[in-house]
């Protein structure tokens, strides 16, 4: 079923069930398919129709649930945006997607308005909150829409698209996921079918909503079976134990960044008697985390991988039971119900166990193609497989383990970072003449960027000025942490700059291997 019907399936059978815990309000399936239907209603009296885009730049609210649900009962496509980009990214990104209406907050209208007038497809701005000139009120449209069914529209949940996320990309621009109905609803499928989740789990969502993780492993897979979801404000290292507390929640989702940071907090006399389990995946947990978490919280994590072109999830390692635990820390797991992964050589075909290759991804929940980018389709998708640029091996066992990157990208935190958009704004920088980032180890955040920089003869710009540059360009997660100055960087006989010698001596500082 697509997710329309998805929705009206859920709140016919479950009714009056909580779906939805934030701060005092609840909101019941029921109520959930009544709100969900008046964002369709609502967009649809605005002229949207089936596949145009609707940029949702907002920060994690209830309305985001809305709207993430109701976008697509009228075959329209959802388009979530980082609420940490700063103006040169959401312009890309509204911009690329052709979004004929936009989202947001008072908050974000100052940036809003910097970009409008360069968005020739925006038609609608769309204000959750106090009322702004020029632009349509949320809610005061809500309130006169009607909450019966929208109109019907014919969708085919293969092949249309839901939602379109941006994912970092090599031309330094994040490129366009679209994900189906099928995808979306497949993969919160499959992630429960391996949690084996019950009715009454409550499943607290910690995470942005712009990110898949969110999206489906703490709304989608908890709305397949009838269960809830705790949605907070975001991560709040003081209040994350009390809030668990709180609401009894089952589990929670997190990143590495997270268990990192709640280990170095006060953690005596907590209430934990609600969870179940832990939730881990966007970047590779460091396996002396994975094991002091567990000792000193006395709760189970369960170590995931995916990536946006493969919805979110697409392996697990094992449930660990009473008696039994076949998790193999340090590894991805095994392919999630509904998928197939293998490891092939730089031709695509099958290596043997233990045999260093690239890992791609077979199944129902592998994305639909990118959005006008068809040479990024044909490097990426082939006969059905993803092929996912990271590099790893299967054991024996059918396990696997991601050892390195075959591209450059850098996770800081679970935040996916192209060096090459960091190396476009410093380039852009008038004193600059050379510039390269790589990643560099960190404890708390897995990796940071570090920028190398020649500068222009005469010049003495200091790092500090490079950062503030940087600051006005780009996501504060994207701005390097260091900046270290050269009087030249190695380069190849083409003229491109190595990057592995710099890996390399940062890898002889930590005494840590690179990447791994």
């Amino acid at each position: 079923m697509n997710l329309r019907e998805l929705v009206e399936t859920q709140a016919e059978k479950y009714k009056d069930k909580v779906f939805l815990y934030w701060e005092d309000i609840t909101v019941s399936y029921s109520q959930l398919n009544e709100l969900t239907n008046k964002v369709a209603n609502l967009l649809y009296n605005l002229g949207i129709r089936k596949g145009e885009k609707v940029s949702v730049y907002l920060p994690n609210m209830p309305e985001y649930v809305y709207v993430y649900l109701g976008i697509p009962k009228i075959g329209a496509i959802t388009g979530p945006v980082n609420a940490l980009f700063k103006t040169r990214e959401v312009k890309f990104v509204v911009g690329h997607s052709e979004a004929k209406a936009i989202v947001t907050i008072p908050k974000f209208m100052e940036l809003v308005n910097e970009i409008k007038d360069d968005l020739p497809n925006l038609e609608h701005i769309l204000v959750i909150g106090e009322p702004v000139e020029g632009t349509l009120n949320f809610w005061e449209l809500m309130d006169k829409t009607s909450s019966d069914a929208p109109p019907i529209v014919s969708i085919d949940e293969k092949e249309d698209p839901a939602a379109i996320l941006y994912t970092s990309g090599t031309t330094g621009f994040p490129k366009g996921v679209l994900q189906t109905h099928f995808n979306i609803r497949r993969n919160g499928e499959m992630i429960q079918e391996f949690l084996k989740a019950r009715e009454d789990f409550r499943f607290m969502l910690i995470l942005p909503l712009f990110h898949v993780n969110a999206q489906i492993v703490t709304v989608m897979a908890p709305f397949t079976i009838g269960a809830s979801c705790i949605l907070t404000p975001g991560f709040s290292a003081q209040t994350h134990w009390e809030t668990v507390a709180k609401y009894k929640a089952s589990t929670f989702s997190s990143v590495p960044t997270v268990l990192s940071v709640l280990l170095r907090m006060p953690h005596e006399n907590l209430d934990l008697s609600s969870l179940e389990f832990i939730i881990c995946g966007a970047a590779p947990l460091p396996v002396e985390v994975f094991r002091e978490f567990e000792k000193t919280f006395k709760c189970k994590i369960i170590e995931g991988y995916g990536l946006t072109e493969g919805t979110c999830a697409s392996s697990v390692n094992p449930m660990p039971s009473e008696t039994e635990d076949k998790r193999k820390v340090g590894s991805i797991g095994l392919p999630l119900p509904g998928n197939e992964m293998k490891i092939v050589d730089d031709k695509g075909n099958d290596v043997p166990p233990n045999t260093k290759g690239e890992i791609v991804i077979i199944g129902d929940n592998i994305m639909k193609e990118y959005f006008k980018n068809p040479e990024a389709n044909a490097e990426t998708l082939k006969e059905g497989w993803l092929y996912t640029g990271d590099i790893g091996y299967m054991d024996e066992d059918g396990f696997f383990y991601i050892t390195d990157r075959k591209k450059d990208m850098i996770i800081r935190g679970g935040e996916n970072i192209y060096p090459r958009e960091i190396e476009e704004v410093l380039y852009a920088h008038p004193d600059v003449s050379l510039a390269t980032v790589i990643g560099v180890r960190d404890n708390i955040y897995g990796e940071l960027p570090k920028a190398f920089v020649v500068l222009k003869e005469g010049k003495t710009t200091t790092a500090e000025e490079i950062i503030e540059h940087c600051k006005k360009n780009l996501a504060n997660f994207k701005i390097p942490k260091y900046v270290e100055f050269r009087d030249d960087l190695l380069k190849t006989p083409t003229g491109k700059i190595m990057k592995q010698p710099l890996r390399e001596e940062e890898e002889a500082k930590t005494g840590k291997i690179f990447n791994s």
